[in-house]
């Protein structure tokens, strides 16, 4: 794929950021989710390529935009999957919490795991612990084994765990060995990037998340040189029976992250909505605004943090496919 495609998908997710900002402590996330669903849309339609999403808003009868299986760009080649999520912690915006973001990867045709709208539990790490992770290890192995690879004690350790009712055992696992827990109330994509990126001061992510997250947070690990394994946790019978007509054969199957994005050309990028761990959120100027970006390149392993000035016109600011 062309290199200056990166930042051409960075305009995509300013784009969502932009139009989802102005919904920021509103207590209206649906409200948000559709302005950054329809300005990504509109924005992808521009760009060069025959992309199809494979992780979306939902299929289609369930999402008007963005839903998977959706085609999008010009037409042109080359082909590509699409995997999106134009707002990611919806209630975060809502209710002026951290750690939401704008988020989109771009891999060859063929890819991206095809992950249904279910729950999924993940480990992430860095590229150290790329040998030491391993989903059917109890939490206190995994955190021993990752504290060894960077020459850690356990108590030296910060977990990243989803603030959730189902994570209460695995909350007081982690506690007994003595690590730091970040608990988190949405926005898992973020912290496994952040578990890969040293001077973030996280090591580790673990619990149970949403699988579409968990596809898009490989894409970006694939990119900087992380470690991950997933396996999907249906809810129902009837999202067993989606992810069987997915692809998924083996539900209890643990994918390693070369099974979640595959190949050497998977791209991504992520602009803040609100402030973060790994981003700041959008910020409003009297004559305009500020987005906060990060683009990642798998093929020349390069990582871009990008700060865009946005300026007004007429009162409004100026819309990403005008600049």
């Amino acid at each position: 794929m062309d290199r200056n495609l990166a930042l051409e998908i960075v305009r995509v997710t300013e784009a969502a950021a932009l139009a989802s900002a102005e919904w920021v402590g509103r207590g209206d996330g649906k409200g948000a989710d559709r302005a950054a669903v329809g300005a990504m849309r509109e924005c992808l339609e521009g760009i060069s390529f025959k992309g199809t999403v494979v992780i979306g808003e939902g299929e289609r009868d369930e999402a008007p935009m963005l839903y998977i299986g959706e085609q999008v760009g010009n037409g042109d080649l080359p082909e590509v999957d699409i995997a999106v999520d134009p707002l990611e912690c919806t209630d975060s915006v809502a209710f002026g919490r951290s750690n939401a973001l704008a988020v989109i990867a771009v891999a060859p045709k063929g890819h991206l795991l095809h992950a249904p709208d279910t729950y999924m539990e993940k480990i992430a790490a860095g590229p150290e612990a790329a040998e030491a992770i391993d989903l059917d290890l109890s939490p206190e192995e995994n955190i021993g084994r990752v504290a060894e690879c960077l020459g850690f004690k356990a108590k030296e350790m910060t977990v990243v765990i989803l603030d959730r009712e189902r994570h209460e055992n695995l909350i007081e696992r982690v506690r007994k060995t003595g690590a730091r827990i970040n608990l988190i109330s949405d926005g898992d994509v973020s912290s496994a990037i952040a578990a890969a990126m040293p001077e973030t001061g996280v090591n580790l992510l673990m619990g149970i998340g949403g699988a579409p997250e968990g596809v898009l947070a490989a894409a970006a690990l694939r990119c900087i040189g992380g470690a991950m394994q997933a396996r999907l946790v249906p809810r129902n019978q009837e999202e067993r029976k989606r992810a069987i007509k997915m692809g998924v054969e083996d539900i209890n199957k643990v994918f390693d992250l070369k099974e979640l994005a595959q190949g050497d050309d998977i791209m991504f990028a992520a602009t803040g909505v609100t402030n973060g761990d790994l981003l700041r959120g959008v910020l409003f100027r009297r004559d305009g605004v500020t987005t906060y970006s990060l683009v990642l390149r798998q093929n020349s392993g390069t990582r871009r943090f990008i700060e865009s000035d946005h300026y007004f016109k007429e009162g409004h600011p100026v819309r990403i496919l005008d600049q």
